[in-house]
C-alpha cells in the first residue's frame, strides 16, 4: 500500500510539474505576442516618426500628395468621440444594472437582461449603417438645429454646437459608440451588482434607509472596483471601434471645435486608406497611427489597473 502511494504521489509531483510548465509557456507566448506586435509596429512607423519627430504629434495636416502628415486630427476624434460615448453610455449603463438587480420584476429581469446582451451580439458594421441611414437623417432634422439654436449662442458651450447640420459627424460617432459600449458596461455592472451579498442590502432596510440610499451608499461602494473595471472595458472598446465609426464621423481630417462637424478617428483613418497608401512615407504614417493607438489603449489599461489597485487599496485599509 505504501509503495502505491508513494507512486501515486510522484505522479502527481510530475503531473504538476508539467501543469506549472505548460501555464508559464502560455503566459510567456501572451508576453511574446504582444512584444511582437508592439515590435512590428514601431519597425514600420519609424519612417515616419524618424521624418516628422514630434510634429507628427501636433499637426493637424494630412496630404498624401505633398507627403506630410500629422496626426493631431485622428487623436482629437479618437479621444472626443470616446469621451461622448462614456459620458452617455456610462450612466445609462449603471441604471440599466441598477434597475435589473434592485428594481425590475423577478418576470422580467431575465428578458430584459438576454436582450442587452443580445446588443453586444449585434456586428459592428451593423450599428455603422443604422447610424449613417437612421440616425444621421434623425439628428440633421431635429437634434442638431436645436442644438445649434439653443446652444450654439451660449458662451462657453456654444463653440461645440455651433456650424451647419451635417447629421454625420464627431457627435453622431460618439452616440454610435455609447450604443455599442452600452451592453459590455451593464452586463458588468449587472453581474458585480449581483455579487454584493443580501445581508448587506437588508440591514440597511432595517436602518430605515430607502431604496435610493442602499443603492448609494451600500451597493454602489461595495461594487465600485467592478463598476471601474467594466468603464474601462466599454472605454477601450469604444477606443479601437472602426466600421462603425467610418459610417458616421465624416472623415475629414481636420480639428473643430464643434461637436457637430466631420472628423476622424485614428482607426478610421486606417481603414479607409491603408489599401490605397502609395509610397513608404504614406504607409509608415498609418502604421504610425497604429502605435499611437497601440499607446492610447495601453495607458488606458495601465490608468486602470493604477486606479484599481488603489480602490482595492482603500478597501482593505477600511476607508
Amino acid at each position: 500500500m505504501a509503495v502505491v502511494t508513494a507512486k501515486r504521489a510522484a505522479r502527481q509531483r510530475s503531473g504538476e510539474r508539467y501543469f506549472r510548465a505548460a501555464t508559464l509557456v502560455a503566459a510567456l507566448l501572451v508576453l511574446g505576442l504582444l512584444g511582437g506586435v508592439a515590435l512590428s509596429l514601431l519597425h514600420g512607423a519609424w519612417p515616419a516618426l524618424a521624418h516628422f519627430k514630434f510634429a507628427f504629434l501636433t499637426r493637424e495636416i494630412w496630404n498624401p500628395v505633398t507627403a506630410q502628415f500629422g496626426a493631431l486630427a485622428p487623436i482629437y476624434g479618437t479621444l472626443m468621440t470616446s469621451l461622448i460615448a462614456m459620458l452617455v453610455a456610462v450612466p445609462i449603463g449603471c441604471g440599466v444594472a441598477i434597475f435589473l438587480t434592485e428594481l425590475c420584476p423577478r418576470g422580467l429581469r431575465r428578458p430584459v437582461g438576454v436582450a442587452i446582451e443580445l446588443l453586444a451580439a449585434v456586428p459592428s458594421i451593423i450599428f455603422g449603417i443604422w447610424g449613417l441611414f437612421v440616425l444621421a437623417p434623425l439628428l440633421q432634422r431635429h437634434v442638431q438645429p436645436w442644438l445649434i439654436a439653443h446652444l450654439g449662442p451660449v458662451p462657453g458651450i456654444g463653440r461645440l454646437f455651433q456650424g451647419p447640420p451635417f447629421g454625420i459627424g464627431v457627435l453622431s460617432a460618439g452616440l454610435v459608440l455609447a450604443i455599442m459600449v452600452l451592453p459590455f458596461i451593464a452586463a458588468v455592472m449587472r453581474d458585480v451588482f449581483d455579487t454584493v451579498p443580501d445581508v448587506l442590502k437588508e440591514s440597511g432596510y432595517a436602518l430605515g434607509a430607502t431604496t435610493w440610499e442602499v443603492i448609494w451608499n451600500v451597493v454602489v461602494p461595495y461594487s465600485r472596483i467592478g463598476i471601474v473595471g467594466g468603464i474601462m472595458l466599454g472605454l477601450g472598446r469604444a477606443l479601437g471601434e472602426t466600421m462603425a465609426v467610418t459610417f458616421v464621423i465624416g472623415n475629414a481630417h481636420r480639428v473643430s471645435a464643434s461637436l457637430l462637424a466631420p472628423g476622424t478617428t485614428i482607426s478610421a483613418s486606417i481603414a479607409n486608406e491603408f489599401t490605397e497608401a502609395v509610397g513608404d512615407l504614406y504607409t509608415s504614417s498609418l502604421v504610425a497611427l497604429g502605435v499611437l493607438l497601440f499607446v492610447i489603449t495601453f495607458a488606458v489599461i495601465a490608468a486602470a489597473r493604477f486606479m484599481l489597485l488603489r480602490l482595492d487599496r482603500r478597501a482593505l485599509s477600511g476607508v
